[in-house]
């Protein structure tokens, strides 16, 4: 199952992903694609909301690697920017946040693609132009297919 959004403001794309984060369960894996600036962060951003993690601790982890945070369950938010190989994918720890006790959200996710779960929800951001920006789900796996559909109907789409 596969369907999008547009978005035209920050607040709307972290509306989308809080939407997500509210739908999201214990092993979970959200895996986002997209140029830089494309509003990876600001969905994270979003999931984040949706998960009841507290606004003022949430930032990106791109010079960390992975942050994680406490809300109604734990978040593990990645992001591979900054991963070269599948050694430095090790190092973090990668495989052990997969299907954990938390939702798992991975920015960069196409750097990490042989190592990524079957099952999965994927996330595509693209800029539409300067302001607006299309977000593309794709699920993966009879859990993901069933949280679109609930996603989509929250939407309205």
């Amino acid at each position: 199952m596969m369907f999008s959004v547009i978005t035209v403001t920050p607040e709307q794309t972290w509306r989308v992903g809080e939407l997500l984060g509210r739908a999201l369960g214990p092993g979970d894996t959200v895996c986002l694609y997209g140029d830089l600036g494309a509003g990876k962060t600001n969905f994270s951003y979003g999931i984040a909301l949706g998960l009841e993690v507290d606004a003022k601790y949430i930032t990106s982890p791109t010079f960390a690697f992975v942050n994680e945070y406490k809300g109604r369950m734990p978040l593990y938010h990645i992001d591979l920017y900054r991963i070269n190989d599948s050694e430095e994918l090790e190092n973090i720890g990668f495989e052990h946040y997969i299907g954990g006790d938390g939702a798992t959200v991975i920015e960069w996710a196409d750097r990490a693609e042989a190592a990524l779960p079957a099952d999965r929800l994927s996330v595509y951001l693209t800029h539409v132009d300067d302001k607006s920006r299309e977000i593309g789900f794709l699920a993966e796996g009879e859990r993901y297919r069933e949280l679109l559909e609930e996603l989509r109907r929250e939407l309205k789409v």
